[in-house]
C-alpha cells in the first residue's frame, strides 16, 4: 500500500463514466482541505478521464498504482480552498 496516510477510499470499479466522477467528487468534497482520497477504478474511460477532471478541480494527484488486475488505485489530495 502506498506511504501516504489515507483518509478515506471510495470504489467506483461498478459503475461507468460520468458516474465514476460524480462518485469520486462527492467523496472528495466530503473530506477536509489537505486531507487524501483514495480512489479504486478500472482501467479505460475511468483512468483516463477521472485523474485528468480531478485535477483540472485543483486537486493534486499524488499517484496512481496498477494493481495489476485490470483496476488501478488512484492517491489524491484535495485542494486547499485558500481563505
Amino acid at each position: 500500500m502506498p506511504d501516504y496516510g489515507i483518509d478515506a477510499a471510495v470504489d467506483i470499479t461498478s459503475v461507468v463514466c460520468p458516474v465514476t466522477f460524480v462518485k469520486t467528487k462527492v467523496a472528495i468534497e466530503e473530506l477536509d482541505d489537505g486531507q487524501i482520497l483514495l480512489v479504486r477504478m478500472n482501467d479505460g474511460e475511468p483512468i483516463q478521464n477521472v485523474p485528468r477532471s480531478l485535477k483540472d478541480e485543483g486537486h493534486e494527484i499524488l499517484k496512481l498504482i496498477d494493481n495489476k488486475d485490470g483496476t488501478y488505485n488512484l492517491i489524491v489530495r484535495k485542494r486547499e480552498s485558500g481563505g
